[in-house]
């Protein structure tokens, strides 16, 4: 028997708590009913969507673009992300109920029924595009329900099951937020949002696989081909190393294509230096036959990719 896992890189650390008893419906408070539904958008995804979609942005828009514009784009991109991974939830409650770390997810303990995932949703989805295409242009929501599409059908549903690779090509969709950011503030594209779509896909890897790595054990369980859980420590080391290199590397190209001043510059060496360490680290551990700690290069990606935000948004309003 094959199973469905858990979604989308880089911020799923659900706790590991023990299996809880359905709750019954008449049982349930409004609050707990709406903290439920909100664990179905995995907040802490959402994180990451602000952490790249603002300041792209301000990039965008050379400076502060328009604070409604802003909050407008925030809102409908937070709804989007809210839709696939509710859709990701509602695919994946079979085998959620059979990992540790996803057992206390609102699908597994009865917290929402399939049904009431699924209206949500689809409800997230239909109204995150009609927002966005409302309140930025028609670009920046096609752009975001084509998101919801590639993750809910190419990763959720065609890849995960069938390829070690799946996090490569599904981390795809959490890309989309600087292409919608971009795109709400200029109405178009150019090779700069390009170059971080691309930095974004090449961090993906680095990110996710060394989670994987943490709970091989349940991802072998369920039958999920992780590369975390199918090769050695060795070889994932290895392979976190080479696409932590080309994430800094593909960050380095945005200088001379954006004209990025030195604030971006020295960030992207620093931290994409320090980031590297940490990926060599984990491969010399591994090598060695030493515990790998693969959650020290999940933290730090998650880090530095922040502080890499961070100095994008802070660049344009320098003047130097």
């Amino acid at each position: 028997m094959r199973f469905r896992h858990d979604g989308w890189m880089r911020g799923a650390m659900d706790d590991s708590r023990v299996l809880e008893a359905p709750v019954h419906p008449s049982s349930r408070s409004l609050g707990r009913t709406v903290r439920a539904y909100v664990a179905l958008t995995k907040p802490r995804v959402l994180e990451l969507l602000l952490v790249t979609t603002v300041p792209v942005m301000i990039l965008a828009a050379g400076g502060l673009p328009d604070l409604w514009l802003v909050v407008a784009t925030v809102i409908g991109g937070s709804a989007s992300a809210g839709s696939a991974a509710a859709f990701n939830m509602y695919l994946d409650r079979d085998i959620d109920a059979h990992m540790q770390r996803t057992v206390n997810r609102p699908l597994v303990t009865g917290e929402v029924s399939p049904r009431g995932a699924l209206v949500f949703a689809w409800s997230l989805a239909v109204g995150s595009t009609l927002w966005l295409l409302a309140t930025t242009n028609w670009l920046a929501a096609g752009l975001s329900a084509f998101a919801i599409f590639f993750y809910v059908v190419i990763y959720t549903m065609i890849l995960k099951r069938r390829t070690e690779q799946n996090i490569v090509w599904g981390g795809i969709a959490g890309c989309f937020p600087v292409l919608i950011g971009w795109s709400a503030v200029t109405g178009s594209l150019s090779w700069a949002p390009v170059i971080l779509f691309t930095l974004v896909f090449l961090w993906t890897p680095p990110h996710y696989w060394p989670l994987s790595m943490k709970y091989k054990d349940q991802y072998d369980e369920v039958d999920v081909p992780m590369l975390g859980a199918t090769r050695s420590g060795a070889v994932v080391g290895l392979q976190v190393i080479l696409y932590a290199w080309a994430t800094v590397a593909c960050s380095l190209l945005l200088i001379p294509v954006a004209d990025m001043g030195l604030v971006y510059t020295a960030s992207s060496l620093v931290f994409g230096g320090w980031f590297i360490y940490e990926s060599h680290r984990l491969y010399s551990r591994a090598v060695r036959g030493t515990e790998p700690r693969p959650m020290r290069v999940f933290h730090a990606s998650i880090t530095y990719l922040t502080l890499l935000f961070l100095a994008i948004a802070v660049d344009p309003l320098l003047p130097f």
